[in-house]
C-alpha cells in the first residue's frame, strides 16, 4: 500500500518536474550584488529550472535540519529513558523460583 501510494504521489510530480525543466530550459542570470545591477561582482548564469531545483532542494535541506535540531528535546529525553530503564533493570533483584506458577498436575 505504502509503495502504491508514493507511486501515486511521486508520478505527477515527476511528470511536472520534467515538464518544468523543458519548458524553463533558457538560461538566466541570477545576480547576488544588490548594488551593481548592471555589472553584479557575484552572477551566474544557469536555466531557469536549475536554479528553482537548487532552490527546492537546498529548502528541503533547510527544513530537514531545522525540524532534526527541533526534536533533539525529544531524543535527549528518549536516551534519558533508555538509560534509566537500563538502570533499572540492572538493580532489579533476580526473579525467586516461588512467584512461578505451580508445577502442572499429571
Amino acid at each position: 500500500m505504502s509503495r502504491f501510494l508514493s507511486i501515486l504521489v511521486g508520478l505527477p510530480l515527476a511528470i511536472l518536474a520534467v515538464a518544468l525543466a523543458v519548458a524553463n530550459r533558457k538560461p538566466v542570470t541570477l545576480s547576488l550584488d544588490p548594488f551593481a545591477p548592471d555589472h553584479p561582482a557575484v552572477s551566474v548564469t544557469l536555466p531557469l529550472f536549475a536554479i528553482i531545483f537548487a532552490a527546492v532542494i537546498v529548502g528541503v535541506i533547510a527544513g530537514g535540519i531545522v525540524t532534526w535540531a527541533r526534536q533533539g528535546r525529544y531524543r535527549k529525553e528518549a536516551r534519558a529513558a533508555r538509560r534509566e530503564q537500563k538502570r533499572a533493570e540492572a538493580t532489579r533483584p533476580a526473579p525467586s523460583s516461588q512467584l512461578g506458577l505451580p508445577a502442572p498436575r499429571n
